[in-house]
């Protein structure tokens, strides 16, 4: 697996379980997808993720694109 595809896995999976949570829980969880989108649209113009950099961290590696 590559960082890539990892940082769309957990991005997947963190707005999957915000939005089951705020339907069968609390509302309140909903504000976790939106600080998701936001901090979405921060990195692809700063390209500052600390998830990224986490990921980098645990040795896997990087390729350009989807490919």
């Amino acid at each position: 697996m590559t960082v890539e595809r990892a940082i769309l896995l957990v991005v997947g999976i963190v707005v999957l379980g915000s939005v089951l949570l705020g339907v069968y829980q609390s509302p309140y969880w909903f504000w976790v997808t939106g600080i998701l989108g936001a901090h979405l649209i921060q990195a692809s113009f700063t390209g500052i993720c600390p998830v990224v950099a986490m990921l980098k961290r645990m040795g896997l590696e990087q390729k350009s694109g989807f490919a």
